[in-house]
């Protein structure tokens, strides 16, 4: 009898495709380091490079898209941000009755988000002007490099579909995911409460940096936490 047929079957439904360990931990991991190295040094780089697109973007924050746009803006502020994850993660906990595969999916978003938040006090990039602006938003007190929003909804998705990955609904979520980022994009380009630029290099964060955050969250130290602890699961590299 082979070892597939030996193999305990998942259910279409599993929702532990996010604890399956990456092949390539150590490349995952240089480039998530790399990645904050360069994003940083860009930021001291850019200035008010794109002050011209954000003001042309600022300019369709009229009617429903200009209601639209700081809507999308205050539900993914940090506190309902917070809010929403801790939902999703007792939802994941609820349906799967595992405490790994919430914990490895919250986990994840945290620590991809919150150093972004340390590197925007470091680079210190001020928000686009708001006395060139045809629709000014409310002055925001903290600098604009990275966009924590846009962060925080690419490292969302990105925990999501790894998420459902061996589920009926990867091809959904991915869909909706990518739409998700680029709504956020241009929402937070509208109201002009960042430069594109910070979106951009936001989205390149996430996508960068998510991978590496996954590895040393979800396949080193959750396993070293002894309630964590669970069985191996098909993909695990064998050890030598």
């Amino acid at each position: 009898m082979s070892d597939a047929a030996l193999r305990p079957r998942r259910r279409e439904d599993d929702l532990d495709g996010i604890l399956l360990p990456s092949r390539t931990p150590l490349a995952s991991i240089a480039i998530a380091v790399a990645a904050v190295i360069v994003i940083t040094i860009v930021g001291f780089t850019l200035g008010t490079v794109d002050i011209g697109l954000s003001k042309a973007l600022n300019t369709l924050h009229t009617g429903a898209l200009g209601a639209f746009s700081t809507a999308v803006y205050h539900v993914i502020s940090p506190g309902p941000a917070i809010g929403i994850t801790v939902v999703v993660v007792a939802v994941i906990w609820w349906r799967t009755h595992d405490l790994r595969p919430a914990l490895a999916f919250g986990g994840t978003i945290a620590i991809t988000w919150v150093p972004a938040a340390v590197v925007k006090e470091i680079v210190h990039r001020a928000r686009p002007d708001v006395a060139v602006l045809s629709h000014p938003f409310p002055v925001q007190p903290d600098p604009g490099y990275p966009s924590g929003h846009t962060v925080y909804i690419t490292a969302f998705v990105i925990a999501l579909i790894w998420l459902l990955r061996e589920t009926r609904w990867h091809r959904l979520v991915l869909t909706l995911g990518v739409v998700a980022i680029v709504v956020v994009f241009f929402a937070v380009s509208i109201d002009a409460v960042h430069y594109p630029t910070d979106a951009a290099a936001s989205i390149l964060w996430s996508i960068a940096v998510a991978p590496g955050v996954r590895v040393v969250w979800v396949d080193w130290a959750m396993p070293r936490i002894p309630f964590l602890r669970g069985p191996r699961l098909r993909g695990n590299p064998p050890r030598r």
